[in-house]
């Protein structure tokens, strides 16, 4: 049996229905620390004021953030927020473990390989062999699910992630299937 972890899961409101799929999936092995629906009114907020309550109401006591990716989700500033809070190690706030999970909605789904420019940007500098997070295909066998999660948990203090781009300012524009641009 690997230890529970509190699990911040990072998505797009358009895989919401994969969110709580994996939420309830996980449920007896996880504990979820997401942000909910009315959890954050960002409507005439500021910027700082948002990320701040996500880093430290929701991630600050995760020890892992999975991010769900979709056709879409490497446009979104939220992600691109929580993942770079994730990695960041301060007293307050310690460094999560990292993994992606390409959905079965996302164009790499299934393959060996997946196009860096179809994840998060600050996702894919951290994926790789030896590095600080790994990118899986989507599974509904729990026990699979869990080890990914504790072995994002152990590489946390064994790997320094890549943290170094700009936050996204605003979604970013496009279509989905295009990637971004560096």
């Amino acid at each position: 049996m690997v230890d529970r972890h509190k699990v911040f899961i990072s998505f797009h409101e358009d895989d919401k229905a994969y969110k709580e799929y994996f939420a309830g999936m996980m449920g007896g092995y996880i504990v979820d620390k997401s942000v909910h629906d009315g959890d954050i009114n960002d409507q005439d907020v500021k910027t700082e004021t948002v990320r701040q309550k996500i880093r430290d109401e929701y991630i600050s006591d995760a020890t892992v953030t999975v991010v769900l990716v979709g056709a879409c989700t490497w446009q979104r500033k939220h992600v691109d927020w929580e993942i770079g809070a994730s990695l960041r190690n301060t007293a307050k706030n310690p460094r999560c473990g990292l993994l992606g999970i390409l959905l079965p909605t996302h164009p790499n789904h299934g393959g060996t390989e997946y196009n860096r420019h179809l994840v998060p940007p600050r996702l894919a500098d951290n994926c790789g062999r030896n590095s600080y997070a790994r990118m899986y295909n989507w599974s509904t066998a729990s026990y699979t699910v869990q080890e990914w999660i504790h072995e994002a948990f152990m590489r946390r203090d064994l790997v320094n992630p890549i943290n170094s781009r700009t936050l996204f300012g605003n979604n970013r524009s496009g279509e989905c299937s295009l990637g971004w641009q560096s």
